[in-house]
């Protein structure tokens, strides 16, 4: 069934209730943090792949924080929702979920971005990780 809010993911199992994994979300955020500091130049041959690794820190960053909330999810539709419905944060959730659309084109469909679209992606990935790691 498909997922309309963060109740579906819940009633659905795509997200589930767990104990709190502090220890799991320390490792992710490193991981993140890793991944994005091994970008250095961003060109028009490599900005899709840039994207690619800003996009996986963020879900890192945002899976660390539903594993230290006590929560376990499993695909990026129901961390959107959480964004959306737990954190209560609509304009994050859009822009959390314009960058997914773009990364599943990339990854699933093979449609790559140009240059410009890809540099916008990153710098909204940029910020969404920013926000979430100021969020209480």
């Amino acid at each position: 069934m498909k997922e309309g809010n963060w109740q579906d993911c819940l009633f659905n199992n795509s997200a589930k209730k767990v104990s709190p994994d502090l220890s799991r979300a320390k490792s992710l955020i490193e991981t993140a943090k890793e991944r994005i500091s091994l970008v250095k130049e961003i060109n028009e041959k490599n900005c899709n792949f840039i994207f690619e690794d800003y996009y996986t820190s963020m879900i890192e960053i945002l899976q660390a924080r539903t594993f230290s909330k006590g929560y376990k999810i499993l695909n990026h539709v129901c961390l959107g929702f959480y964004i959306r419905d737990v954190l209560k944060k609509e304009d994050l959730f859009r822009l959390f979920d314009d960058l997914r659309f773009k990364r599943n084109s990339l990854v699933y469909y093979g449609s790559r971005m140009d240059f410009d679209t890809a540099k916008q992606a990153i710098e909204n990935s940029k910020r969404l990780i920013k926000e979430l790691q100021t969020l209480k």
